[in-house]
């Protein structure tokens, strides 16, 4: 759960008992009304007109599944049970298998403002969970000591660029497909979600392909955007998987281009270079929006994967 933005993160197999909990019209109608206030037991049976005794079960089951809070008060004859919602978003995560166990793959995440340069264009900006990193649209503020811990960065056009550890070197294994993991979208004043853009991504100078986001995305919150970051500003975007193996260059098992594992030099570097960005001569320079941890809609920074075999 998150502390700040009261998030909880349901694993379908470790907390049955919590979907168990939800599994109910009642009781999620109950929950909607203590989202938006506390209430005693007679006013949500009022409001749901349902009797107080049902009411009073199903609170009860809500309680044991950790869903809300109560907490017994004085009122004008005895005492009355007040009841609150914890949570402002619940969501169910279907984990996937743990990768970083498997022999056939290894896995690195990189910090989004741990980039080795860049050359971006105003608008432009970062900002960490907690708040602004420098200036808005002073692209100097890509210099700024604080942007180790930015959780997300945007510009209009131009490109930041990452170093990763080039692991393949050490592994007896042939490496079968290189996978770059991202949550990424356009950047459009205040938001837009039909506001393009060609976004590119290169591999120790060999540019792989473009993918053309749909637009910059501001309809809700992102579920990990934190409640200070404004409504009207980018919340979240769409996770691609950019992968390289024998075959060609991928987005999502879409072909985007024949750039293949061979072309990318990687026997001769001791680090692998990724470069992000929108470049000046594109179809559609609609600016990106990068999300790392603790903004957006996942849980992740930029992520590498070598697969091996």
């Amino acid at each position: 759960m998150d502390s700040t933005s009261k998030i909880l993160v349901i694993d379908p197999v470790e907390d049955k008992h919590i979907i168990l909990g939800l599994a109910s019209e009642l009781r999620l109608g109950i929950l909607h009304l203590l989202h938006k206030k506390s209430l005693n037991i007679n006013e949500i049976a009022a409001a749901l007109e349902v009797p107080q005794s049902t009411i009073a079960l199903n609170v009860g089951i809500l309680e044991k599944a950790g869903l809300l809070s109560s907490e017994i008060v004085k009122a004008k004859k005895g005492n009355q049970k007040i009841c609150k919602a914890i949570y402002e978003e619940l969501v169910i995560r279907f984990v996937e298998e743990d990768q970083s166990a498997r022999d056939d793959l290894i896995e690195v995440e990189m910090p989004l403002g741990l980039f080795t340069s860049y050359e971006v264009s105003a608008p432009c900006g970062l900002c960490s969970p907690e708040g602004i990193i420098g200036y808005l649209d002073v692209p100097d503020s890509f210099l700024n000591p604080d942007r180790m811990k930015a959780g997300l960065l945007w510009f209009e056009q131009g490109w930041v660029e990452y170093k990763f550890p080039n692991n393949a070197l050490y592994k007896n294994k042939a490496l079968s497909k290189l996978e770059i993991s991202v949550e990424l979208s356009s950047e459009a004043l205040l938001t837009d979600q039909n506001w393009q853009s060609d976004i590119s991504l290169w591999i120790n100078t060999t540019e792989v392909g473009t993918w053309t986001s749909p637009g910059d995305f501001g309809d809700k919150r992102g579920k990990y955007t934190p409640g200070w970051w404004k409504l009207e500003g980018s919340q979240y975007g769409l996770l691609k998987n950019w992968s390289v193996t024998d075959e060609g260059s991928f987005v999502d098992g879409i072909r985007i281009s024949e750039v293949r594992l061979a072309d990318l030099g990687l026997a001769e570097h001791h680090s692998i270079r990724v470069k992000i960005g929108v470049k000046e001569g594109a179809d559609h320079v609609g600016g990106l929006n990068i999300f790392g941890r603790g903004f957006g809609n996942h849980d992740q920074a930029i992520m590498m994967r070598l697969y091996f075999g």
